[in-house]
């Protein structure tokens, strides 16, 4: 059975090699692939996701490839240059015709929870640009408008890529068809199934591991309990680690 055209996700970066380790890897690259069903093999799962990562240094405008210049008033550091930036937008945006999502990477940017996860997994194309050095010069931002700028948290990286990574991989995994059980990302941690709290704890065999046991409730076979024991635990939790997400009502 076909699917619905995959997610478009475009990477725009001066270091493309850091990616096909991650995207050649575990769910990212199930994703990206056709799946047949094991009991059926007239079912298949067309890829839900393509990837597409551009050197930023292929728009350069001279034969070095050099993209960056130093930043006008002086200070440590370089800034990636307008011309590349633009050129290599207008030329992947040309190879889709699908609305395209532009989105930078930066510290400045609006902190990344699960809802705007959510929110870009909805979407028929992403494009992705990962900043390196000082950053980019602020006029090609300005000019790409409507752009989302994204952080991953309050510090700093060397470049853009790894926040690329990480977004792709939390947008990804929300793609029907991606996980093996489609309720699995829905009652991850910050997700609609948990209340957006925190996730509860999990156990497996053996059934006392160094003389810890695990809780009775999950070996009951009583599966009304061992809900309310989860949503309790996934409570508790929030309320020790992450009380912010409770809101104004410590009970929720």
């Amino acid at each position: 059975m076909a699917n619905s055209s995959p997610l478009r996700i475009d990477v725009l970066t001066l270091f493309p090699e850091m990616f096909p380790g991650v995207l050649g890897s575990s769910i990212l690259k199930r994703a990206a692939e056709p799946i047949t069903h094991p009991a059926d093999l007239t079912n298949v799962r067309e890829p839900v996701v393509s990837y597409h990562v551009t050197n930023l240094r292929d728009y350069a405008d001279n034969k070095h490839q050099k993209v960056d210049q130093p930043s006008f008033g002086g200070g440590p550091g370089m800034v990636i240059q307008c011309q590349p930036v633009w050129d290599a937008v207008q030329a992947v945006e040309a190879m889709d015709p699908r609305p395209t999502t532009r989105i930078l990477l930066t510290p400045q940017g609006e902190p990344l929870t699960q809802p705007i996860v959510e929110q870009l997994a909805e979407l028929p194309r992403l494009l992705m640009i990962a900043g390196h050095y000082e950053g980019i010069d602020e006029r090609v931002i300005q000019k790409l408008a409507p752009i989302r700028e994204i952080s991953v948290g309050d510090y700093v990286l060397s470049g853009g890529e790894l926040p690329a990574m990480t977004l792709i991989d939390a947008v990804v995994r929300l793609l029907p068809g991606t996980l093996g059980h489609q309720d699995s990302a829905h009652h991850d941690s910050f997700s609609p199934g948990s209340q957006r709290l925190l996730d509860h704890p999990h156990y497996t065999r053996p059934r006392t591991w160094e003389g810890i046991d695990a809780p009775e409730v999950l070996l009951s076979g009583d599966h009304a309990k061992i809900e309310a024991w989860r949503k309790e635990e996934a409570r508790k939790r929030t309320e020790e680690r992450r009380p912010d997400l409770l809101g104004d009502d410590p009970t929720a």
